[in-house]
């Protein structure tokens, strides 16, 4: 009796719209923090306007949260559309904490390969903004979503290949004594590579609920 009540129900679409809003947040983030690694005087404002798209997110996250708690029917698993949420949230947030390392060492000159990294981090969050945007029609889309996950998988893996290059290049570059300059630019790297890693658990969790419905 409660599936078939629960199947004649509206479900509450309003889940996929606070997704959409939340993955505009992430394009712009990205789009910021691309202009932030071109370096010199436009780095602080460049900081300043990721911060604000994370704080953005964060609203809509807690958005999404409150609406689970209130909502009978869900078009999905609750815990899946919360750890969506908080995957989507991680992303933006890893943008955040890539700029207060900025912010903190007082960086304004960035190496080309991390140019490169946040140039795969605009494509990860322009590709997650699609497979987003086709939630709503998930098994109609099933093919589509699956292809957007493995280009973020292979985003992800070349990320890895340009983080080493670089990390190699910034070890070659300070080898002779600028410990500081090193120090520094591995922990860029290492920011910058996590940002890609949290874009792939989205693209992996996104993957994982279309399994679950079809």
């Amino acid at each position: 009796m409660l599936s078939w009540f629960r199947a004649i129900m509206p479900k509450e679409d309003r889940f996929f719209e606070l997704y959409r809003r939340h993955t505009q947040t992430l394009v712009s983030g990205a789009a910021a923090l691309r202009e932030l690694l071109d370096g010199g005087d436009g780095v602080p404002a460049a900081c300043e306007r990721i911060f604000r798209h994370e704080d953005e997110a964060d609203a809509v996250a807690r958005e999404g949260m409150l609406l689970v708690r209130k909502t009978f029917i869900t078009p999905f698993d609750r815990i899946d559309i919360q750890s969506l949420f908080s995957s989507l949230d991680d992303s933006i947030d890893q943008m955040k904490k890539t700029a207060k390392a900025i912010t903190l060492f007082e960086a304004t000159e960035f190496e080309p390969q991390m140019r490169e990294m946040a140039d795969i981090i605009v494509k990860c969050a322009n590709l997650t903004s699609e497979m987003v945007a086709l939630l709503p029609q998930m098994r109609q889309n099933a093919g589509a979503l699956n292809a957007l996950a493995e280009q973020i998988v292979g985003l992800e893996d070349e990320s890895d290949h340009v983080c080493d290059a670089g990390l190699k290049a910034l070890y070659l570059k300070h080898r002779d004594g600028n410990a500081m300059g090193y120090i520094v630019g591995a922990e860029i790297y290492d920011h910058l590579e996590k940002v890609v890693d949290r874009f792939e658990d989205v693209a992996n969790g996104i993957t994982g609920i279309l399994i679950e419905h079809l």
